[in-house]
């Protein structure tokens, strides 16, 4: 299939590169340092969104917030500017869900099917193509592209309707940030009481409180490392749509606020930048002690 994919960042590019291995015609918009990697591996440069929709059949999204995939999809050199017949749009951003409703609405006004189909998984899954992919949208539609949709993920599952997939991804990252905090808490408690930390994770690691956070952002935690696979800011944008969904359906999210404020301090610290594991840093900074450190 000819596809365009538009985001190229760190979780685009690598998914790009997966589906040009897979043997996919892949546009690309030019002018960034990926697009010439993408370009060198096979792609075709395209100067802006509508150039890629009128050369393509499927057109993916891989956007850091909802007003950048709606000035994608419908601003004046957007896809719905290229539209034409057999032209499909999946949106694979962390969006609200009245966000992708929006953007399906306008696209659905020109003729383009729409997809809100957003993963989880982070960089590691982006690069290996075992993405989670959750997806709302016309079963029709999906049937369409859940081939392409398996390049990415080993995932690949059909919520419901449109908005159902931005929906899913927030309850995703409701649990996965209620998670991290609870690993951060656990291992400064473990600091505190002069327990090795990282004797403390080989210890739970295989009862109940094993998960997949403790396997992936414990061990980050224990070396401090906290080079973004997603980064604090963009999951603390995350968390606020789901405030701001969740008081739309007076839904309590006391957890959800409670991280988000974690998130919003670390922000202002200058560490949204960080890998969301970079959480523990709250609680260090409130228990004067860092994970690891001489006793």
């Amino acid at each position: 299939m000819r596809i365009g994919f538009i985001g190229l960042g760190i979780m685009g590019r690598p998914m790009a590169l997966n589906l040009l291995r897979a043997g996919h015609d892949l546009v690309v918009s030019s002018g960034s340092h990926a697009a010439d990697e993408l370009a060198g591996a096979g792609a075709t440069l395209a100067d802006g969104p509508r150039a890629i929709a009128e050369q393509v059949e499927l057109v993916i999204t891989m956007l850091p917030n909802g007003p950048e995939v709606q000035q994608v999809a419908l601003g004046d050199d957007g896809v719905a500017a290229g539209a034409h017949d057999g032209l499909v749009l999946v949106d694979m951003s962390s969006i609200a869900p009245t966000a992708a409703r929006a953007v399906h609405d306008g696209l659905a006004a020109v003729g383009v099917p729409m997809l809100d189909a957003p993963v989880s998984g982070g960089e590691p899954k982006a690069v290996d193509g075992t993405l989670s992919i959750m997806v709302g949208g016309d079963e029709a539609v999906f049937d369409r592209v859940r081939d392409v949709l398996g390049v990415l993920g080993a995932s690949v599952v059909r919520v419901g309707p449109i908005g159902a997939g931005s929906t899913a991804k927030l309850a995703n990252q409701v649990v996965v940030a209620a998670n991290i905090a609870a690993v951060s808490e656990a291992l400064v408690l473990a600091e505190l009481a002069g327990v090795d930390p990282e004797a403390v994770v080989a210890a739970i690691r295989g009862g109940l409180a094993g998960s997949a956070v403790l396997e992936s952002k414990g061990p980050m935690m224990l070396r401090r490392d906290f080079a973004p696979g997603f980064r604090i800011e963009l999951h603390a944008k995350d968390l606020r749509n789901a405030r701001e969904t969740g008081e739309v359906l007076s839904a309590p999210l006391p957890l959800t606020t409670a991280v988000l404020a974690m998130m919003e301090q670390l922000e202002q610290d200058g560490h949204g930048g960080d890998d969301h594991s970079g959480l523990v840093q709250h609680y260090e900074d409130r228990a004067g002690t860092r994970i690891g450190a001489e006793r």
